[in-house]
């Protein structure tokens, strides 16, 4: 007999069987688990500027296009993620397309890093590795790639030196932030962040990664180590999970004044829709922005809504834009199956065309 949950008592006992079948199994399987590493591909450190340094990834074959390209990942969290594993890499699908890729690393900020502010990353560490390559390749301008709150300090950047960037590709990126689907920009808008960063100096990962976690509070911190389960028979699949949550759990500290600034002009004075972004003295207007630029994002993403990231379109003055809508979340984006297809194919041809 069926009741109204739709199972039956032959049911539990079969769902009981799989599960003790894999619970026997996890013994084995981590005892073959080895210790989690990340990274595909092979980097050099070209450029550092006290804890930022810059690589230039290898790639199998020397790159075919004239112009590099510089990935601008946020502050919040480390930017392997977008070289995770053989195969979960965006880089690495950049580099197989001819691609020449370098990325900024930030390091982690500690207490002799308070008062940097947004000037500091946007100017001197964005702006330092974009000049940086300017020059090393003897180009005016370059290609760059900003991640999520990379993608925002890289729309500020272009708007200041449109002259500098020849193509600019923004992905997850917030423009509006106070969308009525954008929990996170309700939650930090109500913040008293100068109470906050007066009293902490910097704001600790640990505080960041529970207000991410809390944005969907069962499937983050139950469901998913539940489902964990169902792969203790697979020791690579368990290498995958503890790949991930390295990355989630080896966030940086934020510092600061940067925090502040960004905060405070950005989620809760919604700056690029409002206009009053300063970096530096100088008013940041996304309608300097006259290069082109492709805006890529993702449909499922419940920390960067579509909604927050479409604006863009009508905020820029070039008259060459291009939206991407990617079939996933905000971590999809870089690391499942489908992103590995289609992502890397869809920046490179975009690229290639100008």
């Amino acid at each position: 007999m069926i009741g109204p949950l739709r199972f039956t008592a032959a049911d539990l006992a079969e769902e009981a069987q799989r599960t003790h079948a894999k619970l026997s199994a996890a013994l084995g399987t981590l005892g073959k688990v080895r210790d989690v590493d990340f990274g595909a591909t092979a980097k050099d450190e070209v450029y550092r500027d006290g804890k930022l340094a810059l690589y230039r990834y290898r790639g199998p074959n020397a790159p075919t296009a004239k112009v590099p390209l510089l990935i601008v990942y946020a502050l919040v969290n480390r930017p392997y993620m977008v070289d995770l594993q053989h195969d979960r890499s965006l880089v690495k699908g950049l580099l197989e397309r001819g691609e020449d890729v370098y990325i900024i690393d930030y390091g982690y900020p500690d207490r002799s890093d308070r008062f940097l502010t947004l000037e500091d990353y946007v100017e001197r560490f964005i702006g330092g590795c974009v000049d940086f390559l300017r020059h090393g390749h003897r180009l005016d301008a370059i290609n760059v790639l900003g991640i999520c709150q990379g993608g925002a300090m890289s729309l500020c950047y272009t708007a200041l030196h449109p002259d500098r960037v020849r193509n600019l590709v923004t992905m997850v990126t917030p423009v509006d932030f106070h969308t009525p689907d954008n929990m996170l920009s309700n939650w930090t808008r109500n913040i008293d962040v100068d109470l906050m960063v007066d009293a902490l100096g910097n704001v600790s990962s640990d505080m960041m990664n529970m207000t991410y976690l809390m944005l969907k509070p069962f499937r983050l911190n139950v469901q998913k180590y539940v489902g964990m389960v169902d792969i203790l028979d697979d020791a690579d699949a368990v290498e995958d999970f503890l790949r991930m949550e390295k990355w989630i759990f080896d966030s940086p500290d934020q510092a600061g004044e940067a925090f502040r600034q960004f905060i405070k002009q950005f989620y809760q004075a919604n700056g690029f829709v409002n206009g009053g972004i300063d970096i530096g003295g100088r008013a940041v207007d996304l309608a300097n922005i006259d290069v082109p630029v492709l805006n890529i994002f993702a449909e499922q993403d419940h920390l960067v809504p579509p909604d927050a990231s479409r604006p863009l379109g009508g905020l820029i003055g070039s008259e060459d834009y291009t939206e991407l809508m990617f079939k996933g979340g905000h971590i999809g984006i870089y690391v499942s199956g489908r992103a590995q297809r289609e992502v890397p194919t869809a920046i490179h041809d975009w690229l290639a065309t100008r």
